[in-house]
């Protein structure tokens, strides 16, 4: 796929988070994030607690911040720099959303984060918990990643292909921490997620 194609893709992907924020805002999804945090948490066991609070460690706007910018500086051009502009405004949009998308968070009785450490960005509280925050960030470091490594003239099909899994996975593990530990709804990982995703592709054209 070539970066305009990839570019529209990504608006498109942008448009849909857009819709689904509408549609959050109007409680439509309620009873679905209950039930499938109770699902989950019912459906695994309390040994993942400690595991799934590395990931949300991992998540966190400090680590992967300090993450992004090493893919940039890897990069050796100028112009990567640009890249951090996309995943700024996913740090925008985040906020925005809320602040304005009226969407409380999960009662304290689903919480499950064991850890005994926060980094300071995890004080910030708007009020809401539409998008997750950790989605976003993730999801955008994910794709730019998926992209770089099927871009790339030194690596074959088949080990693109394990890259990417390795990375999808990671992903996957992540959003799926979201829930479980009581710290986000399945619509903000949802939400977060097409908007790191839609904010990756566009960003991709300064790569």
């Amino acid at each position: 796929m070539n970066k305009k194609n990839l570019f529209a893709l990504g608006i498109l992907v942008f448009l849909i988070f857009v819709f689904l924020s509408y549609l959050v805002q109007k409680n439509l999804f309620t009873q679905f994030d209950f039930n499938n945090t109770v699902k989950l948490q019912d459906h695994l066991s309390r040994r993942f607690d400690t595991p799934f609070s590395v990931f949300s460690l991992l998540g966190s706007a400090e680590v992967s911040t300090i993450f992004l910018l090493a893919i940039i500086i890897a990069r050796r051009k100028l112009k990567t720099f640009f890249v951090f502009g996309g995943y700024a405004m996913g740090l925008f949009f985040e906020l925005f959303g809320k602040i304005f998308v009226k969407h409380p968070g999960p009662p304290y009785l689903f919480f499950r984060y064991d850890i005994p450490f926060d980094f300071p960005s995890s004080y910030v509280k708007p009020g809401s918990s539409y998008p997750s925050g950790h989605s976003t960030r993730t999801t955008f470091i994910s794709v730019l990643l998926v992209l770089i490594i099927w871009k790339s003239k030194k690596l074959s099909n088949s080990q693109k292909t394990l890259l990417s899994l390795l990375v999808i996975s990671f992903d996957v593990i992540m959003l799926l921490s979201r829930v479980y530990l009581g710290e986000h709804w399945t619509t903000d990982v949802v939400g977060g997620g097409l908007l790191g995703a839609s904010l990756a592709m566009i960003s991709f054209m300064f790569l």
